[in-house]
């Protein structure tokens, strides 16, 4: 992000530009699909600023996703809280919300899942676990205040549907997955109680 003569330097806003900038670029093309220098170009940054505020790009690489992992945890929070209290209400918000991803444009699947996929790195992977850890505690939360007997299991079958139809949605086309995968998830909630 090239400073204007006489502006003051700003590296927390340099380095949240560059994750804004690059998040979209990496999740369209592949986090292997872009090499540094057409990053750094795409982004309008020298490769010397990129490494001060990642180190590689790998390190940009797990800084983006921790960022994505971030801004899709509170997407969904404000999904259920917007629902209000009651859980099955929660768990068809969840997948509303889902079903809007799924219909943008430049949707292509679960950026943590592709990450994990396509650059088998124990970093990488790390970030993804604790991502879908987030969305397990989530599921399993909702299911024990809607009193499913196995919570823990109930939690893992939502979680397991959410990846599946995000999965289905990139690969063969999103019309109807979400709301196919909103109709199991509330079978699957009947059922656990």
């Amino acid at each position: 992000m090239p400073v204007a003569k006489g502006s003051t330097i700003d590296p927390a806003r340099t380095r949240a530009a560059i994750l804004e900038a690059a998040q979209p670029l990496l999740y369209e093309r592949g986090l292997d699909g872009v090499g540094v220098a057409e990053l750094c170009a795409r982004l309008g940054v020298s490769k010397e600023t990129l490494y001060r505020h990642f180190g590689t790009k790998d390190g940009l690489v797990r800084a983006m996703l921790e960022a994505r992992g971030e801004k899709v945890g509170a997407w969904l929070a404000r999904a259920v809280e917007s629902a209000g209290g009651d859980p099955a209400e929660q768990v068809a918000a969840i997948f509303d919300a889902m079903s809007e991803w799924y219909a943008e444009p430049g949707f292509r699947g679960c950026a943590m899942v592709n990450a994990a996929a396509q650059h088998y790195d124990d970093a990488v992977r790390a970030i993804t676990a604790r991502h879908l850890h987030r969305y397990l505690d989530l599921f399993t939360d909702i299911a024990a205040r809607a009193g499913a007997r196995d919570p823990a299991v109930l939690g893992r079958q939502l979680l397991m549907l959410v990846e599946g139809a995000t999965v289905v949605a990139a690969m063969h086309g999103a019309v109807g997955v979400g709301e196919q995968a909103r109709a199991a998830a509330a079978a699957l909630l009947a059922a656990a109680g």
